[in-house]
């Protein structure tokens, strides 16, 4: 007897940032897909406040920055607490400051807009994966069979837990505070380093003060109580804010794990639900984003049935790579952040390397996710394939535009910049999937024609029609001619 059919092709467990941008991917790429939060209603907690230019970029290619408004755009960063220019190319240079509410608010917005359904109060007690499908089974007795499941629950995840899926790494053994209180004055700090410990404040428009602070030599902990906090400030500053009333407290430790595999079967694993980490410099939310534009178009390829084999596996090889790298900088930056005075000589040295151009540009580019390389790179072109492509504008027979624009629609992109359009007539099979658009650029990319992902990845970068042609059906699956429309389409 064969199993019974899905009632979702995906469903995505957590709603958090990470969740819903996979969910409207999934949306772009023409799968159904539900999402299942064990939450109520929405966050209050802003907890990551940092978007990269890499993101921000993204967010441009989905149509989304105008809905962000003008956050505050700080082009200097860190590295472990040491000043770091983020100049990279682009527009979008820099960091930006969007409360992860926001950040939250605009993704539900436009993955429902697109049809996902967020069904709330569903918390997650299983999952089994048949070969066939997978059953989610949640609390009182509730049960959904999806096609396939993503888990984006986050740090503590349920799926990681019941999936069995082996985390290797290291465990946290450093601690740092975090509390949003109103009613202070304390001076701002910017990873001020006393001799007791590390303290950081900084205070928002709204009159609200966010501190943070970790007292040198102290073990991870339980979550503390305000108390706790007012004592650990006092201790590190010597300055007293009892009289402030908290609106959020949290805490995390340095734990830096990985999971082996990002794909179990039929189960998939995203954002900090594949990864924990330090979140240092806001990378932790920027990492589970890519994470999510880097998968969603494939699964969606998969669920609509014209993936090429071995897609979905790609995503596993291509962001297990960025996401091991991503944690390397990490570790070494809580070393520096949270380490006692021991660290110092070696903050000196960075600090002198840093001013450096070319050790300033590999910083910047790693911690804003603008230097990611997929494999195989290639060696002709800029970009290369595997690179990312950074907006060119476009003059074709219609008008102007840009790269950035016609990638929102969430389909791939052959751009044509030949003489005679023969790269174009090369992608007819793929119509249904890929948009080709003959134009003169501006920069010129050095290269006579591009095969663009969804992702904003190059795939291909050539003059030949054959490499196009099987740069699409790698990509891309099979094409078929124009007139003949798949049952379904």
């Amino acid at each position: 007897m064969s199993a019974p059919g899905p009632d979702a092709p995906v469903a995505v467990v957590g709603a958090g940032p990470v969740g819903l941008m996979l969910a409207g991917e999934l949306r772009l790429g023409g799968a159904e897909v539900v999402v299942l939060e064990r939450r109520e209603t929405p966050t209050t907690e802003s907890r990551a406040s940092t978007l990269h230019a890499r993101t921000m970029e993204i967010l441009d290619s989905r149509g989304l920055l105008e809905r962000l408004g003008e956050p505050p755009n700080q082009p200097r960063g860190h590295f472990g607490g040491i000043p770091l220019d983020l100049t990279t190319p682009g527009r979008h240079c820099g960091q930006w400051k969007v409360p992860q509410t926001t950040t939250e608010r605009l993704l539900a917005e436009w993955a429902t807009g697109l049809g996902a359904e967020v069904r709330r109060g569903w918390t997650v007690r299983d999952v089994v994966d048949d070969g066939d499908g997978v059953l989610v089974v949640g609390e009182s007795g509730r049960r959904l069979r999806a096609g396939y499941v993503v888990a984006c629950d986050g740090q503590h995840s349920t799926v990681r837990k019941v999936v069995r899926a082996a985390f290797p790494g290291l465990p946290g053994t450093r601690r740092l505070v975090r509390a949003d209180v109103a009613g202070v004055d304390v001076p701002d700090r910017r990873f001020q380093r006393l001799d007791a410990g590390l303290a950081i404040a900084a205070r928002a428009g709204n009159g609200v003060t966010r501190v943070m602070a970790h007292e040198f030599g102290s073990a991870p902990a339980a979550a503390p109580d305000f108390a706790q906090v007012v004592a650990l400030w006092r201790r590190i500053t010597g300055e007293d804010i009892s009289g402030g009333e908290p609106l959020w407290i949290n805490s995390f430790d340095d734990a830096n794990r990985q999971l082996e595999r990002y794909r179990h079967g039929r189960v998939l694993f995203a954002g900090d639900a594949a990864h924990v980490q330090l979140p240092a410099g806001g990378q932790a939310l920027n990492l589970g984003l890519h994470d999510a534009v880097n998968l969603g178009w494939k699964l969606a390829a998969v669920v609509r049935g014209h993936a090429p084999d071995g897609l979905l596996d790609t995503y596993h090889d291509e962001r297990h790579a960025v996401g091991r790298r991503v944690l390397a900088n990490i570790r070494a930056q809580a070393l520096l952040l949270l380490g006692d005075r021991s660290v110092e000589p070696v903050r000196a040295l960075l600090a002198e390397l840093i001013a450096t151009e070319p050790v300033r540009a590999l910083l910047a580019g790693m911690i804003s996710g603008v230097d990611v390389h997929y494999p195989p790179g290639g060696t002709g072109g800029s970009p290369p394939a595997g690179g990312y492509l950074p907006e060119l504008a476009l003059t074709t027979a219609t008008g102007t535009t840009t790269t950035t624009a016609l990638l929102r629609t969430g389909r791939g992109l052959l751009l044509d910049l030949t003489d005679g359009g023969r790269l174009r007539d090369a992608a007819a099979p793929w119509a249904d999937r890929v948009t080709a658009v003959a134009g003169r650029p501006d920069p010129a990319p050095g290269a006579a024609g591009l095969l663009v992902r969804p992702d904003g990845h190059v795939a291909w970068a050539g003059a030949d029609p054959d490499g196009a042609r099987a740069a699409l059906g790698r990509w891309f699956g099979t094409g078929r001619p124009p007139h003949q429309p798949r049952e379904g389409d």
